[in-house]
């Protein structure tokens, strides 16, 4: 499955329309956002993650979605199930999204 870019006008509708939603926030001048881009894209086209909807939000362009979170660090990931928050922390390691991934 592709990464999705929502904003503010669809970020809730994604979290509450999807069973499992695992998004990332970034920058453009985050250096750990643009090494961690790839991990992520990856891991959305692992089998293991088939039905997990892979978003990304651009966290400065978009304050309510990343106010709804706490967003508190860049890179920062959140997941949902069922629209509830189940994780949200800064990280940029791919173990840990495997990790996080396999809690939703």
């Amino acid at each position: 499955m592709a990464v999705i870019t929502i904003t503010d006008a669809d970020f809730k509708e994604t979290i509450e329309g999807n069973d499992k939603v695992i998004v990332k926030f970034f920058a453009g001048w985050c250096g750990s956002c643009r090494l961690l881009k790839p991990k992520f894209k990856r891991l959305s086209e692992d089998e293991r993650f088939q039905g997990v909807v892979f978003a990304e939000v651009d966290a400065e362009k978009n304050p309510e979605a990343r106010r709804a979170v706490g967003v508190t660090n860049l890179p920062f990931i959140a997941t949902f199930n069922s629209g509830k928050t189940i994780a949200a922390e800064a990280t940029s390691k791919e173990e840990r999204l495997v990790e996080l991934l396999g809690e939703i």
